[in-house]
C-alpha cells in the first residue's frame, strides 16, 4: 500500500551560519552568527516526534561527512590549507535541508510502475554542488528495491535543486497524479536555481505522461523577494495548491492548465493585501508540511515564526475557522534552521511508496529517534562560532560524531563509501 513518508535531514554536527547561499535572505542575514548544532538537530528531532505523534510515516536522511575532504583533495588542497571561502564551503551541512535531496515521482505516475527518485546537482551554489555523491549512496541504498529507480543528477550547466521546486497533486498516494515542474529566470540581483531544461530532464527521467505534467515558470518579483525556490511560495497536497497570489509568473494560465487536468483541485491562494510577500518570505508561511494526517486531516505544520508574524497567523486562523481545505495547523519550533533559511518543508524529502520496499534502518519511531537524540546529545558540538571552523579540535570532533551516528543506526558502510 502507497503511503507518503516524510525523510528529514539530520542537521549535521557542523550546522553553522557562514552565509553561503546569495539569495537566501535568513541565512545571508545571519552569516557570522554563533550557531547552536545540538540545538539544532534537536529541534529537528522533535519536529518528526510530532509528525509520528500525527500519524505520520517518518524517516531520516543523515548528515554527510564534513569537511568534505573528497571534494577538498579534487581542489589540490586540504583542510588545514584551504583559503577560508573553502574550508567554509566543505564544512557546509546544508544537506540537512533534504527538499534538495532529489525530485520524486511516485509509482502510479511513472509509466513503469515504479518511483523514480533524481538526485539534485545544486550546481548553483559551490557549498551545495559537493553534495550530490553522498545524497546518491544514501537514496541508492535506501530505496535499493526494484520498486524504485535512482537516477544521477542531471548534467551541468542546468541547474536542478529536486523536490524545492515540484509539486504533486492527487487523489490520493495511489491514484495518478498532476505533477508540476517550477523553474525560475533570474529575480533581480539573485540567481534562479531550478533550469526549466533540468525540470523537463527529470520528467523524461521518471518516464512521466506529459497530458500531466506541467512547467510552471517562479516570478521574478518572488525571486527578487528571496523566494530562492518554489517553496518558499507555495506547497501542494492531496488535491490542495496553497500558494502566494505572486508566486507564478503566469498565475492565472497555470491555474487554468492545471483545472483542465485536475478539475477537482483546490487552490489555496493568500493574496498579497493579505499577506505581503515579504512577509511571506520572513514567516515562511508556505515552507510547511501541508500533510494529510488520520485524525485532523488536511494539517499545516509551520514554523513558530509565522504565529510571530501577524498578517500570516490571522490570515491562518480566519482559514482554519471557515471552511477551506486546511483544517488544521501545527506549530513547531525549528529556529536553529529558520536562522539559516530552510524551514519545516526544507528539512523534509516526501516519498510516496509502500514503507515495506523501504531499508527499514532509514525509518524512524520514537524509541529510534530517542537512539538519534542520545548521539546528537553526546557528539554533537553545542556552538560553532565563525572563528571555530578552521580549528582542528571542532574538525575531529565533528567526524567523530558523524560516525558515532551512523555506527548508531547498523550504517557503516556510509563510512567505507
Amino acid at each position: 500500500m502507497i503511503a507518503e513518508i516524510n525523510f528529514d535531514g539530520v542537521i549535521g554536527p557542523t550546522h553553522n551560519y557562514a552565509g553561503l547561499s546569495p539569495g537566501n535572505l535568513a541565512a545571508t542575514h545571519n552569516a557570522g552568527a554563533i550557531a547552536r548544532p545540538r540545538a539544532a538537530a534537536l529541534q529537528g528531532i522533535a519536529k518528526m516526534r510530532a509528525n509520528v505523534a500525527l500519524g505520520l510515516a517518518q524517516g531520516v536522511l543523515l548528515p554527510h561527512p564534513r569537511p568534505d575532504h573528497q571534494w577538498l583533495t579534487a581542489l589540490h588542497t586540504d583542510y588545514a590549507s584551504a583559503a577560508p571561502h573553502l574550508k567554509a564551503r566543505a564544512l557546509s551541512a546544508s544537506a540537512m535541508w533534504a527538499a534538495n535531496a532529489a525530485t520524486v515521482s511516485p509509482a502510479p505516475d511513472c509509466d513503469d510502475g515504479r518511483c523514480h527518485l533524481s538526485v539534485a546537482n545544486l550546481v548553483t551554489m559551490p557549498h551545495r554542488s559537493h553534495e550530490w555523491p553522498d545524497t546518491l549512496a544514501q537514496l541508492r541504498l535506501a530505496f535499493a528495491n526494484d520498486a524504485f529507480r535512482v537516477h544521477a543528477p542531471v548534467p551541468a550547466p542546468f541547474g536542478d535543486e529536486g523536490a524545492a521546486n515540484h509539486m504533486r497533486l492527487c487523489a490520493g498516494h495511489g491514484a495518478a497524479g498532476v505533477e508540476v515542474f517550477v523553474y525560475g529566470e533570474a529575480g533581480g540581483p539573485f540567481p534562479a536555481r531550478q533550469h526549466v531544461e533540468a525540470s523537463r530532464a527529470i520528467a523524461r527521467a521518471h518516464r512521466l505522461d506529459p497530458a500531466r505534467t506541467l512547467f510552471v515558470e517562479q516570478s521574478a518579483q518572488a525571486i527578487a523577494a528571496g523566494a530562492f525556490h518554489n517553496d518558499v511560495v507555495a506547497v501542494a497536497n492531496g488535491r490542495t495548491l496553497f500558494a502566494h497570489e505572486l508566486a507564478f509568473a503566469d498565475r492565472d494560465g497555470f491555474y487554468a492548465a492545471l483545472r483542465a487536468i485536475m478539475p477537482e483541485v483546490e487552490i489555496v491562494e493568500v493574496s498579497a493585501a493579505e499577506v505581503s510577500l515579504a512577509d511571506a518570505i520572513s514567516s515562511y508561511l508556505f515552507n510547511a508540511q501541508l500533510v494529510s494526517t488520520p485524525a485532523r486531516g488536511q494539517t499545516l505544520i509551520v514554523p513558530r515564526e509565522v504565529r510571530d508574524c501577524p498578517a500570516a497567523w490571522q490570515w491562518i486562523e480566519r482559514h482554519v475557522a471557515g471552511n477551506g481545505p486546511i483544517r488544521a495547523v501545527e506549530v513547531v519550533d525549528v529556529r536553529e534552521s529558520m536562522a539559516n533559511g530552510g524551514g519545516p518543508a526544507c528539512l523534509r524529502l516526501r516519498v510516496a511508496c509502500d514503507p515495506a520496499t523501504v531499508d527499514p534502518r532509514f525509518l524512524v519511531d520514537d524509541r529510534r529517534l530517542d537512539l538519534i537524540a542520545e548521539v546528537v546529545s553526546e557528539y554533537w558540538p553545542e556552538v560553532i562560532a565563525p572563528d571555530h571552523i578552521g580549528e582542528p579540535e571542532l574538525i575531529a570532533r565533528v567526524e567523530k560524531a558523524w560516525r558515532a551516528l551512523l555506527r548508531a543506526l547498523d550504517l557503516v558502510e556510509l563510512i567505507d563509501r
